[in-house]
């Protein structure tokens, strides 16, 4: 036999992986001078090379680049939503680059990685071929998918709006390939792409994929594919008749018909009066609307804090919102206030089907407000045919207060007590709110609600440490004698006595105990839910409490408080990729949202001990706007740690709020932040003064609250470091003490960890060692990551114990 006629034998280092692939084209490439090519494929690049996914998939070292003429080709590893991403944030990109117009494509398939002639990595495979033809059925603007991807991306819900089908589309060698087109917001090309326009037949079917199919077929091949297709049909009619029925793309797009028909969101009403200082009044009104709505028990109603971001006098398409939230129903409506008249326009919409159900139109006097608030909430439940009690009515008729000044300081106290969490210094949104409700109870002392809210602001103020004194829980202790006094068995009543033992006195079985009171008058309120999530989490009970935290998101699904929360506990149980997951959401609904971009990247930290996609991420928000370096200063600090690099320390320090670096719920004074670094940097003298001056600090607080465990921890960690040994030991030994695990899962956890830190520092190797594995081996924010590189770490390196720790935790 020739050498020739020798079969060849398979190459090895061909291997088939799957990728994610966007390509990118530029329209009208071949019409411009060569000078004008080349200068808009460097501006073209530069917009890629910007965009959040491909500099973190360049970071992870998960990426391909390969340039095509007149576009590029980017291969993602990770997940199919990257591509998707990445094409957003490059057609957003664009709307500041009029000039450069493209259309791309998005598939998920086999490829193999070759060398070409310039010994570079190039790509080759049927992934890459599919992927091509899918963004040639494109014109400018068009980001097409194929189904493969859109299967896979219409499994999570803030995806599904974006996606729209467009049927078959015949491409090269006359294959067909079914197609979705993706758009929001400005971004894509919602228009139907020219291709499929030309007369091309739509597919009808139900099939969940049916990316690629061959055009011709013989007789033959006709009679076994009918006989096969029968089979398939007598199997799939059993499947469908004793299971639940398969998911497909098309059953997941058309996610609204699996909503509870008795639903609905309460969008925020328009505002048509003169006068912009009636913006709280629009507000009221419709907050009045959804509240006597919310204690109905046969609906699901939204809660505020989701429906807000839907902004009035923006264009909404009510059937995404209502897609995104959940409901089948919407209710929008203006309100004019004029010379002692209010004008209120409201119309009840089905979602599903974009129609009007019900309309109404009240123009009264002022005062009579909120009999009309009554009266839209009493119609609805009639158009939705919801069982209503005699007690659930007579709360939707219930005025909450006669004073209409008195009302709009309520309403602007009641968002800053929802935001809070998002004001920088922390404090400043609740000590207004504080200010606001004192000025509407002095106006009207029966104010029930006020006084809810009050009580709630107080709680605040203590649990996040900015006030964490006894006095500060007699002020809520006092606001909810006052509401228990006016409306003794009201659920506002006992939520508000359950969220004040919980945060207050970590008094578990009685805050249970008023929050199942609570839930039988407000059963659609969220946050009864979410604190019986956190007071599942703090006996470690996870199960529980992520089915609590899941509820509550299901009643309130744009709520990034909450959804951080569950990807919190995802982290602690550290089931990273989960908390990925939730994260993502949170970024969905606000790609702008800083802290939780750099928690999203801060998950690679923890789980792989890989610092890079946070330092990335961090520069780039950095680069977009500056002013947002002090929302993620602290997670800034712990990557340049972790770096070791002194310059991105001291930068993130100088970024730090003054209410200082807190873990939790551990008040790190600012100070001791720059002691660390201080340390860091081996300057001695500067670390000492700055933790003799943050023991101060801790100190103080000790002097009141003696058993304040948080603060004792932080007096604990200051004496280690600055060697005073038994007082450390005795500091943190108490802390523990005060908050074990059994009562609180994660802050006992925490001070476990940092009680194994001061063992570390103060030169007792064995018991921190000995502590440092119970820490790893419960649920808790301690990762592979910190103690592979964190400094605080280092006198514990080089023992073989540590190690052996270390690699427990190291990814699976």
């Amino acid at each position: 036999m020739n050498p020739q006629d020798t079969p060849a034998e398979p190459t090895p280092d061909l291997q088939l992986e799957i990728a994610h692939l966007l390509l990118i084209d530029v329209v009208g490439y071949s019409k411009l001078l060569v000078n004008e090519q080349v200068e808009l494929l460097q501006e073209l690049k530069q917009i890629v090379r910007s965009t959040e996914c491909f500099r973190a998939a360049e970071a992870r070292g998960e990426l391909i680049r390969v340039p095509t003429g007149d576009g590029m080709a980017l291969v993602f590893f990770h997940s199919p939503e990257e591509p998707a991403r990445c094409a957003l944030e490059i057609s957003r990109a664009l709307q500041d680059h009029p000039s450069i117009q493209l259309r791309m494509g998005v598939h998920s398939g086999p490829i193999n990685r070759v060398t070409d002639v310039n010994e570079k990595t190039n790509i080759a495979g049927p992934g890459i071929n599919i992927a091509q033809r899918v963004m040639d059925c494109g014109d400018a603007g068009h980001i097409l998918l194929s189904a493969h991807v859109a299967e896979d991306l219409c499994q999570y819900r803030h995806w599904q709006p974006c996606l729209h089908d467009l049927g078959e589309c015949e491409v090269k060698y006359g294959l067909r390939l079914r197609l979705f087109n993706l758009y929001k917001d400005g971004l894509g090309n919602p228009q139907v792409p020219e291709k499929l326009r030309r007369g091309r037949r739509r597919s009808a079917s139900a099939i969940s994929v049916r990316p690629v199919t061959a055009p011709r077929w013989s007789k033959a091949a006709l009679t076994i594919a009918f006989l096969v297709s029968a089979v398939a049909l007598v199997i799939s009619s059993l499947i469908f008749f004793n299971r639940a029925p398969p998911t497909s793309v098309a059953r997941a797009l058309s996610a609204l018909a699996s909503i509870p028909e008795k639903s609905i969101a309460v969008l925020p009403f328009e505002n048509l009066s003169n006068e912009k200082e009636n913006a709280y009044f629009a507000d009221g009104v419709q907050d009045e609307i959804l509240t006597g709505l919310s204690r109905v028990a046969d609906v699901k109603v939204i809660s505020r804090t989701s429906v807000m971001q839907y902004k009035a006098g923006l264009r909404r398409n009510l059937r995404e919102i209502a897609t995104d939230l959940g409901v089948a129903h919407v209710l929008e409506g203006t309100v004019q206030r004029a010379r002692g008249r209010v004008r209120v326009n409201a119309q009840l919409i089905d979602a599903r089907t974009d129609s009007q159900l019900w309309a109404e139109r009240y123009d009264r006097d002022v005062a009579d407000v909120f009999a009309i608030e009554s009266e839209v909430a009493g119609k609805i439940v009639a158009e939705l045919q919801a069982k209503i009690s005699p007690s659930e009515k007579a709360a939707i008729q219930q005025k909450p207060t006669a004073d209409l000044v008195a009302h709009d300081l309520y309403i602007q106290a009641k968002t800053l007590n929802a935001t809070f969490a998002f004001s920088t210094p922390l404090g400043e949104s609740l000590t207004e709110a504080v200010r606001l409700l004192n000025q509407a109870i002095e106006r009207d002392p029966a104010f029930a609600l006020a006084y809810y809210q009050l009580a709630q602001a107080h709680d605040q103020l203590y649990i996040a440490g900015i006030d964490h004194t006894p006095a500060r829980l007699a002020m809520a202790d006092a606001a909810i004698q006052s509401l228990t006094r006016l409306r003794p068995n009201s659920g506002e009543a006992h939520l508000a006595l359950a969220k004040h033992l919980y945060w207050g006195y970590l008094d578990y079985d009685h805050a249970r105990e008023e929050l199942k009171l609570a839930q039988q008058s407000l059963p659609n309120d969220p946050l009864s839910f979410e604190i019986l999530g956190f007071i599942d989490r703090r006996q470690g009970r996870w199960a529980e409490s992520t089915k609590n935290l899941e509820r509550a998101i299901e009643l309130d699904p744009q709520n990034s408080g909450i959804l951080k929360q569950l990807a919190d506990s995802y982290v602690c149980l550290r089931r990273y990729a989960d908390g990925e997951r939730i994260l993502d959401r949170v970024i969905a609904i606000d790609p702008k949202y800083s802290t939780m971009r750099a928690y999203r990247a801060a998950i690679e930290l923890y789980w792989h001990a890989d610092p890079h996609p946070l330092s990335s991420t961090i520069r780039a928000i950095i680069a977009e706007d500056s002013r947002e370096a002090k929302n993620i200063a602290q997670l800034w600090l712990e990557v340049s740690l972790c770096e070791r690099d002194f310059d991105g320390a001291s930068r993130a320090i100088a970024a730090l709020p003054i209410a200082g670096c807190y873990d939790d719920f551990i008040p790190f004074p600012r100070i001791w932040c720059q002691g660390v670094v201080a340390q860091m940097k081996g300057d001695k003298a500067a670390a000492n003064a700055a933790f003799t001056t943050a023991r101060n600090e801790a100190a103080k607080l000790i002097v009141d609250q003696p058993d304040y465990a948080e603060a004792l921890c932080v007096l604990g960690m200051a004496d280690a470091a600055l060697g005073n040994k038994e007082d450390a030991i005795r500091e943190g030994r108490r802390a523990v003490e005060l908050v074990p695990v059994s009562k609180n899962a994660i802050e006992g956890a925490l001070l476990i960890r940092y009680l194994a830190v001061i063992y570390a520092w103060t030169g007792e190797k064995d018991r921190a060692l000995e502590r440092l594995d119970e820490a790893a081996k419960l649920p808790s924010y301690l990762s592979y990551g910190e103690l592979l590189l964190h400094p605080r770490w280092d006198p514990l390196r080089g023992d073989r114990r540590f190690d052996k720790i270390v690699a427990s935790l190291a990814p699976k």
